[in-house]
């Protein structure tokens, strides 16, 4: 079970976490001004009388103002874009049988954690899979796929949503969601210089000599080259931070879904449906992969143990969570008197 020294630590991890990312978010853009600034420097220092000498190292400026700023938007919108991405419709009135179940055991589920009632999203998708987003405790919501509905009895999907209420009161959604934002934003940055590079010729011209030009050092030629490299693996770079967060916040959220239900076994139960569904995803990618119950890319990393599975794995395997969790039933039923032996 999951204990208020636990809660707070994975709070204040996760507040840590997202402040260092912002920061080195903003550090990388900021090398990619400075740094073009240098280059620029290098490249214009002979150009002849009259042609452009590149002084004042405003790209360094202007680039970190932009990293900055794609860093609020990721923040502030982020939210909206995880849930617009993925095709998410806002439940406000229940017009099903099962969507009534789902937002009265939402608002069951929020009394049990304590914590403000979560806006409600359904998913159309064939692979059964739920997940937080949001900012904090007040401003949070809850998606759940129509697959996950139709595949879980009642305690199996309160289950799963305790699970993602976990999420949102240990504050993992502040650090996932702003994640997402900031691997679509790179994303589509990187997209927009590969257009320049490689269908605008990739010329790019200061007006220095032909002669001067093969005066320029091997450092010169080395930065570029990390400098293009940068830009293009941006998107691969944030797409590594979001793998390298640390694979116990499915932990937790698994044991505090057992503190608020009391049903470990459903979420055993949950969680082994889910696993044995072999219907992909249609509609959640790499970018929000990560805030899932289930890694709903199918990726083989997801099942396996050791280090360079905790790096890159962005769920621990499911048969370890499904043992933990029939453990924690076991644990219960006997000191309830209520085990009986298979």
């Amino acid at each position: 079970m999951s204990d208020p020294a636990n809660l707070f630590a994975q709070q204040e991890a996760n507040k840590r976490r997202s402040f260092w990312l912002v920061v080195g978010f903003i550090a990388f853009f900021a090398w990619l001004g400075f740094g073009g600034d240098w280059l620029a420097i290098e490249a214009t220092r002979g150009a002849p009388p009259g042609h452009y000498h590149h002084v004042v190292p405003w790209f360094g400026a202007v680039f970190a103002l932009f990293g900055a700023g794609l860093a609020w938007y990721a923040w502030r919108t982020g939210p909206d874009k995880v849930l617009w991405s993925t095709g998410a419709r806002e439940v406000t009135d229940p017009a099903t049988p099962a969507e009534h179940q789902l937002v009265d055991v939402v608002q069951e589920m929020a009394v049990a954690a304590a914590i403000p009632v979560p806006r409600v999203y359904i998913i159309d998708d064939p692979d059964p899979n739920a997940f937080a987003t949001g900012h904090d405790l007040t401003h949070a919501s809850i998606a759940v796929t129509s697959a996950l509905l139709t595949l879980c009895s009642r305690d199996e999907l309160q289950a799963v949503i305790a699970h993602e209420m976990g999420h949102v009161k240990n504050l993992d959604v502040r650090l996932m969601t702003l994640l997402a934002g900031l691997v679509g934003a790179t994303a589509l940055m990187s997209d927009g210089l590969r257009r320049i590079l490689f269908q605008g010729g990739g010329r790019i011209s200061f007006g220095r000599s032909r002669d001067s030009k093969s005066n320029l050092s091997p450092v010169f030629a080395v930065v570029l080259v990390l400098w293009v490299l940068s830009w293009l693996l941006a998107p691969l770079v944030t797409r590594l931070l979001a793998l390298g967060v640390s694979r116990d916040r499915e932990y937790l959220a698994d044991a505090m879904s057992a503190q608020f239900t009391r049903n470990p076994l459903a979420l055993a139960s949950a969680l082994q449906k889910i696993e044995t569904n072999e219907a992909p995803s249609s509609v959640i990618k790499g970018g929000a992969a990560h805030l899932c119950i289930a890694d709903p890319l199918g990726r083989a990393v997801s099942s396996r143990e050791g280090r360079l599975a905790d790096f890159l794995g962005t769920h621990p395997p499911m048969s370890v969570r499904i043992a933990r969790l029939k453990a924690m039933g076991y644990q219960e039923q006997k000191a309830a008197g209520t085990f009986v032996p298979a």
